[in-house]
């Protein structure tokens, strides 16, 4: 097995380290939590089921942690099919990190207004509520904030993956697609009235699909060697980053 083969391999593994704890944390943590209209059920459902909201705390921490090297992986392997290229996907990933990780900030308020002394002393549970209501809104928003980068993320990758040849381009192409649903995603959240977004589970559905698809090619099947022409992967420092990618 290729040394490319075998990085696209641990990035495919990576991806669905990141794809199972972002399911976790959003669909069976914050949606199910979450009574719409109803900001004090929800802080009682949050109060009651704590640990599993707290469990899905920390896997969207684990999914930045696992997801970032996932990324290296990605950019040593295209990057000599477009460097700046894939410079750009990078910077675009971090900052949607950056911007995501910081936005959890809001999931724990919820867990500050329904349960510490100071804040039960000053505020009614129905204010309380409503303020914990507030933060896992405000939490959706950042998501859709952070999707907004990803989106370019996915453009420039499936661009590159459509480029390189490396996997089939149809992996390409559905990637690029993932890209565009995230984009939509955010603008209808954005622009529409009220924050809402009908269309959802229809955007999600075509992310997914694009994004378990190139994990389970990865996983399975990795890359194909580089043709003989291309730029070759390392250069002087690229034992140093295929090593850190690969730890």
């Amino acid at each position: 097995m290729s040394p490319n083969n075998k990085l696209a391999r641990i990035a495919g593994l990576l991806y669905l380290v990141v794809i199972g704890t972002g399911l976790f944390a959003e669909v069976f943590v914050r949606q199910a939590l979450r009574v719409p209209g109803d900001a004090l059920a929800t802080l009682q459902h949050i109060q009651q089921a704590e640990m599993l909201y707290r469990a899905g705390f920390v896997a969207d921490l684990c999914n930045f942690a696992v997801g970032l090297p996932g990324v290296l992986i990605m950019y040593v392997l295209l990057k000599p099919y477009g460097k700046y290229l894939a410079q750009l996907a990078m910077f675009f990933v971090l900052v949607q990190t950056a911007v995501i990780a910081a936005n959890l900030l809001n999931q724990l308020s919820p867990l500050l207004w329904g349960d510490t002394d100071a804040y039960l002393a000053a505020f009614p549970v129905a204010q309380r509520a409503a303020l914990a209501l507030h933060s896992l809104n405000l939490q959706a928003m950042g998501y859709g904030i952070g999707l907004f980068f990803f989106a370019f993320y996915c453009l420039i990758i499936g661009r590159l993956l459509y480029r390189s040849g490396l996997v089939p381009r149809v992996f390409g192409v559905l990637y690029a697609l993932a890209g565009v649903s995230y984009l939509g995603n955010s603008l209808v959240l954005f622009l529409s009235r009220h924050f809402a977004n009908p269309w959802f589970p229809y955007f999600m559905l075509v992310s997914f699909v694009g994004e378990f698809g190139l994990c389970l090619w990865l996983i399975v099947r990795g890359v194909k060697d580089a043709p003989a022409a291309t730029e070759p992967l390392t250069s002087a420092a690229g034992p140093v980053l295929l090593a850190q990618a690969a730890h």
